[in-house]
């Protein structure tokens, strides 16, 4: 409780009396003092129960017309407060002003003022949200006041309301530019209690009588039990690759907000379907942030924060160039540039080529070799399986090949080393049982993602791949329509090569009107030739 300007006048006036009785010996101002001071003590108490009951019968309600927005929206957010008139004295003035988060920006000031004569109000004003993030209000804040006495304190709810940064618009998510439908629902193929049906069969002794379909027992002649489809849950685990490739795209466009997108609508899936969710970020130097698979509204929020939070990295250069560990083939290990051994880069004919020391390129979609590309991968595991076998066989056959395989060790390493297979490797390392591990990634690193992949699927996960092909993305990508079309085919090779793998499904992920523009030119190249 804070006194009032008021309030110092008149307890100024009371020690004046006070002083001038004492000094002058006059009783009767002293008299004057005392009344004064009583008069003040009786305004205290009664200003402290009219505050008191004011508190108890005061509803304040703050109400933002949405609980979730881009940034630089503008959201409608009403502040209605009323009170209990009996209780008020006739003096008794209420100013109520709404707790806006601070990273929220209102045009006009949000307040209200209650009193006896008026005790009800509400009032609206246009919010601007420039943040993003979780934002939730404080609780309105209050001012009571009788004129010589002044009281603050918080009344009321306090609403959240989700600011999303600007996303990518025309989200398409597809296979060969052909649109998917929706990804993530799963049944659990299982007989049981549940409420899909699933089949009806004959009752067999020791089924439970309420099992019984009775039309069906009517209709054969028979009696007949209903099996339904047991609710399941799958542990799904979102892995979201943020390093310095996925910032490629024009600002609030790049790979990693369209991968974002994605990524932050499977989580809404799972949270919807009731599957525990988890999430690891991996960025230039490794894993960022996770988050074990958990059900629940609190972990559903933790993992859309997290992904609304995600920026691409950017390496570590200390030298002023982006640097990585290797080994050579005899194991020494050295530091130098980054380079991406063993990663396939779009060419301008359309092929995916290696550079570096990693494995032989292979043709786009104009082979006509007729081979799996997928049954010319060997894994990290068969290398190092057939480097070992022929460590003790003396044959002239395994002598020849024997250097050949010493060469690829370094490239084992290098692989292990990734960040992204690191990742993976590490996060099923801590999990007994299978998952749903969905891989959000682009194109920049296939080596490493196709043995990620392949790692995932031998730890007994079924692999969801969802790409962000550079060609979509690149500024000036679609300057030469045909020659993007040649790298878009490239790139789909590939989505193929791991699509074709067992348990794993891959998919695309890019705007909606670059992959019409690549596929109308592709179209109409055809139509040339």
């Amino acid at each position: 409780m804070n006194p009032t300007r008021r309030l110092w006048a008149i307890g100024g006036l009371a020690a004046f009396l006070a002083a001038f009785g004492v000094l002058l010996a006059r009783p009767v101002a002293l008299a004057g003092a005392a009344l004064v001071g009583g008069w003040l003590l009786s305004r205290q108490y009664r200003f402290l129960r009219a505050a008191e009951r004011t508190a108890d019968s005061l509803s304040v309600r703050q109400s933002p017309a949405r609980t979730g927005v881009r940034t630089e929206a503008s959201v409608p957010v009403t502040l209605a407060a009323a009170v209990d008139p009996d209780g008020l004295p006739a003096d008794f003035d209420l100013s109520i002003e709404a707790g806006l988060p601070a990273a929220a920006r209102a045009g006009d000031s949000l307040e209200l003022a209650l009193g006896k004569s008026s005790p009800e109000a509400d009032r609206t004003a246009t919010v601007e949200w420039p943040i993003a993030g979780r934002h939730r209000f404080d609780a309105a804040t209050v001012t009571a006041t009788d004129g010589l006495f002044r009281e603050t304190f918080a009344v009321g709810d306090r609403p959240a309301i989700t600011v999303e940064p600007p996303g990518p618009r025309g989200v398409h998510v597809g296979e060969g530019g052909e649109r998917v439908a929706a990804i993530g629902e799963h049944a659990s193929h299982r007989s049981g209690s549940g409420i899909e049906p699933a089949e009806v069969r004959e009752y067999v002794p020791g089924d439970a009588a309420r099992r019984i379909d009775w039309k069906a027992t009517a209709r054969l002649a028979a009696p007949h039990v209903r099996e339904r489809e047991s609710e399941s849950d799958r542990r799904t685990l979102l892995v979201v690759d943020h390093r310095k490739s996925l910032g490629v795209g024009p600002p609030s466009e790049t790979k990693l907000d369209y991968l974002r997108a994605a990524a932050l609508a499977t989580a809404a899936s799972a949270h919807h379907l009731g599957d525990p969710v988890g999430l690891v970020a991996v960025g230039d130097e490794g894993i960022t942030d996770r988050f074990d698979p958990d059900t629940g509204p609190a972990a559903y929020r933790r993992v859309r924060s997290a992904l609304l939070d995600l920026a691409a990295t950017t390496p570590v250069e200390p030298d002023g160039e982006s640097t990585r560990t290797h080994a050579d083939a005899d194991g020494e290990v050295t530091t130098g540039p980054d380079r991406d051994v063993g990663e396939s880069r779009p060419s301008g004919d359309g092929e995916y080529r290696r550079s570096g020391d990693g494995e032989p390129s292979t043709a786009g979609l104009g082979s006509s070799t007729g081979d799996s590309v997928a049954s010319r991968r060997r894994s990290v595991g068969d290398a190092r399986r057939s480097f070992s076998a022929l460590a003790g066989d003396a044959d002239r056959f395994a002598r020849a090949l024997r250097p050949f395989y010493a060469d690829r060790r370094p490239y084992l390493r290098r692989l292990e080393s990734d960040p992204l297979f690191g990742a993976v490797r590490a996060e099923l390392g801590r999990r007994t049982g299978g998952a749903w591990l969905v891989l959000f990634a682009d194109d920049a690193r296939p080596a490493e993602l196709r043995e990620t992949v392949t790692f995932a699927r031998q730890r007994g996960c079924n692999v969801l791949v969802l790409l962000a092909p550079t060609v979509l993305y690149e500024p000036g990508g679609l300057a030469d329509v045909e020659r993007a079309y040649d790298r878009y085919l490239a790139f789909e090779e590939f989505r193929r090569e791991l699509a074709r793998m067992d348990r794993v499904r891959a998919v695309e992920v890019g705007p909606t009107d670059r992959v019409a523009a690549v596929l109308e030119s592709g179209a109409a190249g055809g139509a040339r030739s």
